[in-house]
This record gives structure tokens, C-alpha cells and sequence, in this order.
């Protein structure tokens, strides 16, 4: 379980630059956390207020296209219904992050959106293709959309195995780029026979199930607001 004080690196960074005076060392580190106490309580990164005719990009491989289930089933139709707000499905099953990368810019210059999810990297998982690129493509991906004033949100993909975790590259980037992340729902869903239609893609349940935790971080993020 994280601590309460965990900042991301951009955070800390802004703060020492803050505080770059020449106070005393017991004095400095003092302010630097109390101020980790002001930002803890804050809720973690925070996106824009999504207006009611916002358009969603959701970018990413096959669990955002919906394999297994139809269309109207994926998690990205799902979150639209839910939202009351247009969602593309940006999914396209097979593709790995060098391919998502060269894709997403083509995507942004077409549609006018206000958010992206990212939920990408499970087929370089797959392929054994090394973290570290998969890491240095979804970077680029995050830097390409923000440096056009766009929010995100990213969604951590598990590498297969027993525990279905995913790599802490989706937890430095969260940090890096201060974005919210949410890095169990996919693992759950993945371990979870009944929500699955193969040994990789989610059912009907499971896409719904996937759909409510990217609602729920949308809501933790103060991007929409939540029931009631």
C-alpha cells in the first residue's frame, strides 16, 4: 500500500525549486513535508471539468476495441453511455506502442477532444518486446497529447502471468506526467475467469466492470462528478 505522502517527481520538483532559498536543512525539509501533507489531501492529479458535448479519446489495442463482445459492449460504448458524452473507440487489437505512437497524433488532428485514455501496451507484454521502449512510446504518446492542451487519464496493462500485475513503468509516468492512473482494474479483471470470453479479452461483465473503474477515476480526478 502507498504511503500518503507519495508525490509524483514533477511535484517534488516544483516544490524544491520553491524552496530554494537558504534556509536551514531541518527547517527546508519541514516545509517540504507539510507541503507533501497539502498535496496528499488534494486526491492525487486532478483533470479539467469535462463539459456535457466533451469528446473522449479512447486509445489503445484490443481491450479498448472490445475484442470479445460487440461493439456496443466495449468499455469505451459503455463509459459513453455512463458519461452521457461522446467516446471514440480508438481501439485497434494486435497493435504495439511503436505502432499506437505513429497512429495517435494522425487521431488528434481529426477529432477535437478534451480527454484521451490511454490503455496501451499489453501486445508488447505479450511479445516479449523490451519495457523500456514500451515505456519510452507510451511517454511520447502522453507528451504528444498534452503538448496540445489535452488532459489524460492512463490505464495500467498487466503483463500475463500468475499475478497479473502491471510494471512500474505505468507508475512513473503517472508521476512524470502528473496524470491519474489506474493500475488494478485490469489486473482483477484478468485473473477473474467469469470476467473474461479468452485467455486475454474481458466478456460483456468484464468490459462494464472496466468501463466503471475508468468512470470512477474520471470522478476521483474531478473530471465529471459523481452519483448523486
Amino acid at each position: 500500500m502507498e504511503s500518503a505522502l507519495t508525490i509524483s517527481a514533477k511535484q517534488m520538483a516544483n516544490l524544491r525549486s520553491w524552496f530554494d532559498k537558504p534556509v536551514p536543512a531541518k527547517v527546508s525539509g519541514l516545509i517540504l513535508v507539510c507541503a507533501a501533507l497539502l498535496l496528499s489531501a488534494c486526491g492525487g492529479p486532478k483533470l479539467e471539468v469535462l463539459p456535457a458535448d466533451a469528446t473522449i479519446l479512447a486509445f489503445g489495442d484490443s481491450l479498448t476495441a472490445g475484442t470479445g463482445v460487440s461493439f456496443e459492449n466495449s468499455y469505451p460504448a459503455v463509459l459513453a453511455t455512463r458519461l452521457e458524452r461522446k467516446v471514440i473507440n480508438a481501439g485497434v487489437p494486435g497493435e504495439v506502442t511503436q505502432e499506437g505512437k505513429a497512429r495517435l497524433p494522425r487521431l488528434l488532428d481529426e477529432h477535437s477532444v478534451q480527454l484521451v485514455v490511454i490503455c496501451h501496451g499489453g501486445n508488447d507484454f505479450l511479445r516479449r518486446l523490451p519495457e523500456d521502449q514500451t515505456e519510452a512510446n507510451l511517454r511520447e504518446m502522453i507528451s504528444e497529447v498534452q503538448s496540445r492542451g489535452i488532459d489524460v487519464a492512463l490505464i495500467g496493462v498487466p503483463v500475463p502471468g500468475i499475478w497479473a500485475n502491471p510494471p512500474e513503468l505505468y507508475k512513473r509516468l503517472a508521476d512524470e506526467f502528473d496524470v491519474p492512473l489506474d493500475e488494478d482494474i485490469l489486473g482483477e479483471l484478468e485473473t477473474d475467469p467469469a470476467m473474461k470470453s479468452d485467455p486475454v479479452h474481458l466478456n460483456k461483465p468484464g468490459y462494464q466492470r472496466m468501463a466503471e473503474a475508468v468512470l470512477g477515476l474520471l470522478v476521483e480526478a474531478g473530471a465529471v462528478a459523481g452519483p448523486g
